[in-house]
């Protein structure tokens, strides 16, 4: 068939991969589905081979070597450096056979009806000790967040970089700081990967934000998958809300569970016994288990899991666990591990070896003078004393509100990164920090309302 072979040489001339948007637009005659149906066919016939979920899933010739998340088939698949125990070894054994050789299962009840909080350990007491030990920080007894708080401009590159590229996004480390710290996106990238990084910056400035009142519940997990899903699933009712459809997990044979109300009552369950256990390492792993286990999300878990994994940390002023240098194939097989098999210990090991790596980053950067961001720090009164004039008065013009605090109270040489600096808090307004700026609900909404018609008169 031409359009096959169409796409296959597309696919074939991309260096990094590309995706399906990419292909569409290169070849318009080809439908969608046709296109998904086609490139199935590509990756049976092992002619293709697909990195990552989602719309940010990218397609490389089968020839394209190291930069490919091959999920079978392959030397070295999971790599030697990571150790393992004998236990891991039995489940990379299975993981590693073909799809066709592995038994089709679904979503196993008893998984989670099994743990029982604080009694029921998937990290031993000893491993416990070794992970407290390794993320301690000089913060631990302040009050929570204080860590989070004091290394979040280097938290908001490296765990955006890190959890963005294990699902297949090109940007690099540079992009990424560049793009956080300027607003600069990458020379040719897709949108799509530029938003999988900012939504991973909003993200994490939430829980971060509002780390006195961030629980492991419903309200904190659902904000946190609308800010990673923000403009990246087909239909945008999903984000932030529990899947209303089947999803299949790609080159696995796990199929998860299809009945919203039963997915509900499981998502019920998960976070009740997250928010039991007392160990802030077990309930992060435990996040980071059962959370794409279920797949509560139409897509995007596993990223929602890598922050919420997080945010037992941030609590307990314990070093973050950023992801960096963790290899995409050993995670997607730790965690195929844990879809097929039920079985934890590669995802443990993981685990701790991807800790480690963190901690060697973090520890050492803790007198950093750029941490906290000195622009933040230095006009932190001001930021605060103009947003909330801007809101309580909401017939008064924005950005003319702003331009004048600025032009009155700011040197000249910082006037414009100041501006950008209260515009930027404005657009991330949300209830959930209206107390730092002594602001009632009933004054952000009465301003949110003038602002939505002033916007309607002016369409009109």
């Amino acid at each position: 068939m031409r359009s096959a072979t169409d796409l296959q040489t597309s696919i074939q001339e991309s260096d990094n991969g590309t995706t399906l948007a990419e292909l569409l637009a290169k070849h318009p005659s080809i439908a969608r589905r046709t296109a998904q149906r086609l490139i199935a066919k590509l990756i049976e016939s092992e002619l293709v081979n697909a990195q990552g979920e989602g719309r940010a899933r990218r397609y490389f010739s089968a020839d394209a070597k190291a930069t490919v998340d091959e999920l079978s088939g392959s030397d070295n698949i999971f790599p030697d450096f990571i150790p393992v125990s004998a236990d891991s070894e039995d489940i990379l054994t299975y993981i590693d056979q073909a799809l066709i050789a592995r038994k089709p299962v679904g979503y196993q009840k008893d998984f989670l009806d099994t743990y029982r909080p604080n009694e029921t350990w998937y990290l031993s007491d000893s491993l416990r000790h070794q992970l407290h030990k390794m993320g301690k920080t000089t913060e631990i007894d302040e009050p929570a967040g204080t860590y989070s708080r004091a290394i979040l401009n280097r938290l908001l590159i490296d765990l955006s970089w890190a959890s963005s590229h294990l699902e297949g996004n090109t940007y690099s480390r540079l992009d990424t700081r560049e793009l956080i710290n300027h607003g600069k996106a990458a020379r040719g990238k897709a949108a799509i990967e530029t938003q999988m990084i900012l939504n991973h910056k909003t993200a994490i400035e939430l829980l971060v934000e509002n780390i006195e009142s961030a629980q492991l519940n419903r309200y904190t997990l659902m904000n946190l998958h609308s800010s990673l899903a923000e403009n990246l699933l087909p239909n945008p009712a999903d984000e932030g809300r529990v899947r209303q459809h089947a999803v299949e997990i790609g080159m696995s044979v796990y199929r998860p569970l299809s009945v919203p109300q039963q997915i509900d009552g499981a998502l019920g369950v998960l976070l009740d016994k997250a928010n039991q256990i007392l160990d802030p390492f077990e309930q992060s792993f435990f996040m980071l288990v059962h959370l794409p286990y279920l797949q509560p999300f139409a897509d995007i878990n596993k990223r929602t899991s890598r922050l919420a994994a997080n945010l037992p940390l941030f609590r307990a002023n314990l070093c973050p666990l950023t992801f960096l240098d963790v290899p995409v194939q050993a995670y997607n097989r730790a965690t195929l591990g844990v879809y097929e098999m039920t079985r934890v210990e590669l995802l443990r090991d993981l685990y701790v070896w991807a800790y480690e790596r963190s901690t060697q980053e973090y520890l050492a950067i803790k007198q950093d003078p750029a941490e906290p961001d000195p622009l933040r720090l230095t006009w932190r009164d001001f930021t605060k004393q103009t947003i909330r004039e801007v809101i309580v008065y909401p017939e008064r013009d924005t950005l003319a509100c702003i331009q004048q605090a600025v032009s009155l109270k700011v040197p000249v040489s910082e006037q414009s990164d100041v501006q950008a600096l209260v515009v930027e808090e404005l657009r991330r307004m949300h209830e959930g920090v209206l107390a730092r700026y002594g602001l009632r609900p009933s004054e952000f909404n009465a301003w949110k309302n003038a602002k939505l018609t002033a916007a309607n008169k002016n369409a009109d």
